[in-house]
């Protein structure tokens, strides 16, 4: 009984969507990485894997990412389960495109995540999730 007094007054973590500005911020994110993708030569080959124009990828990314912050569940509500591996097995993702993908998102947390915890916990996440996606020697 005293438990559930103490824990009903104890406020709710905020999710990484919401510490990050919410919708407006993340996509920001979203857009940036892809912004640094076009025009930084470094991700010139993750660019040409990308079908072009990239403005619906673009709003996948956001709806991905709005998800896995903790947000809104748009991806999942429009297509199921995001199954990041499984959906991109048709793409060779070696550590080469590993590198370019994470170099695009450590510039985007560079620039947008102030709060250095957040900042080294996106950063291990996003590391994680891009070493998880090889799927070539």
């Amino acid at each position: 009984m005293l438990s559930r007094l103490f824990n009903r007054h104890r406020p709710e973590p905020l999710s990484q969507y919401q510490q990050l500005g919410g919708e407006v911020a993340v996509r920001n994110m979203a857009d940036r990485f892809y912004d640094i993708m076009q025009t930084d030569p470094e991700a010139a080959e993750l660019l040409a894997m990308h079908p072009q124009p990239l403005d619906a990828i673009r709003q996948k990314f956001f709806e991905f990412l709005s998800g896995w912050f903790g947000g809104p569940q748009l991806f999942s509500a429009k297509y199921g389960h995001p199954r990041l591996r499984a959906r991109h097995l048709p793409f060779a993702i070696d550590t080469r495109m590993r590198d370019q993908w994470l170099h695009c998102m450590y510039r985007v947390l560079d620039e947008q995540v102030q709060d250095p915890l957040l900042h080294q916990q996106l950063k291990a996440q996003f590391t994680q999730l891009a070493h998880h996606m090889i799927n070539r020697e």
